[in-house]
């Protein structure tokens, strides 16, 4: 074959454009903001599948087959179950390393935080005086009987609140807790968070338990704003400690098919740009170093992160779960 014939050949062929696959526990038009920057700046496909129940189950049953090369999730608990399913490789990249924080890290390089949230208590304006409520072993204080309202107590952020309060407490105490918390209640627990938001402005609980990023969600919402406007925030802390926290993350799956595409978004994630993308559009706080939090996240106030390694918080979720059943905190 001579040159010019070989040159055309080459030319000829169809480069494949490179693509990523992600599962995703996180609604798409949370992420959709960061996927279309991403695509825009590095030409790479992102094919985004929202799962929102069963992805350890899913990725375990599809094996070697399966298409997806990252996930995202919305709670540490999640990131162990990937983990604990086997269906997660480790990450060693500098990039990430520098980055993200070592408590915002898994010890094995399996997952990394992408924003972190506190699990906050929506207090009243009209009815909760500032300083009412400034710890969560505050909540099951009797003064706040027929005054709180929750979502169930098995939803994956209360789960990993109870297991951080076995963490600070002993046995008999968290028990103690738990079930001071349930006998507050003023309804049984029902609805997302902003549903405890909306409780609170239509007078029938006073404090609510929820987590920060719903506040901005509410506040974009004509239908909704009311709601947060009806609610301060409040960071509680454990006694001697800081305000509980959680993450979202990112894992590269075991079988990710397109393995090198799937590195860059995560490491562009873990950039500047994009964390600063993902905390105006989720009103989260960012995990790497120096971004800043977004003008309405800061509104709420500074606040002291509770020191407990977010992977000791997931391996006392088990027994968390034993325990609000045990309660039958739902009922």
């Amino acid at each position: 074959m001579s040159r010019i014939a070989l040159l055309a050949l080459l030319f000829a062929t169809p480069v494949l454009a490179e693509e990523v696959n992600v599962y995703s526990h996180r609604q798409p038009e949370l992420i959709q903001p960061l996927i279309d920057q991403f695509t825009a700046e590095t030409g790479i496909t992102v094919n985004l599948a929202f799962v929102d129940k069963g992805m350890a189950e899913r990725l375990k049953a599809e094996g070697s087959r399966s298409p997806a090369d990252l996930v995202l999730t919305v709670d540490i608990g999640r990131l162990m179950e990937l983990v604990g399913a086997d269906v997660l490789q480790p990450v060693d990249d500098p990039v990430l390393e520098a980055n993200i924080p070592a408590e915002f890290r898994d010890p094995g390089d399996l997952w990394f935080g992408l924003t972190s949230r506190s699990r906050v208590v929506y207090a009243s304006k009209d009815r909760v005086k500032p300083g009412e409520v400034t710890t969560y072993e505050d909540l099951a204080d009797p003064k706040w009987k027929g005054r709180i309202c929750v979502r169930s107590g098995l939803n994956d952020y209360n789960v990993a609140l109870v297991a951080a309060y076995s963490l600070h407490h002993d046995a008999a105490e968290t028990k103690a807790w738990v079930e001071g918390l349930k006998a507050n209640l003023a309804r049984k627990p029902q609805g997302g968070d902003r549903d405890q938001a909306k409780a609170i402005w239509a007078g029938e609980c006073d404090i609510a338990l929820g987590n920060t990023y719903y506040m901005g969600q509410m506040l974009a919402d004509p239908e909704q704003k009311d709601w947060a406007e009806a609610v301060n925030v409040v960071f509680p802390t454990f006694e001697g400690d800081g305000s509980h926290m959680n993450i979202s993350g990112m894992a590269l799956t075991k079988s990710a098919p397109n393995k090198e595409a799937a590195l860059k978004l995560m490491e562009w994630l873990s950039s500047d740009e994009a964390q600063k993308i993902y905390a105006e559009t989720n009103h989260e706080f960012p995990v790497k170093p120096g971004v800043e939090r977004s003008a309405l996240v800061a509104s709420w106030g500074d606040f002291t992160p509770d020191t407990l390694s977010l992977a000791d918080i997931a391996a006392a979720r088990p027994a968390a779960v034993k325990l609000i059943e045990e309660v039958d905190f739902d009922n």
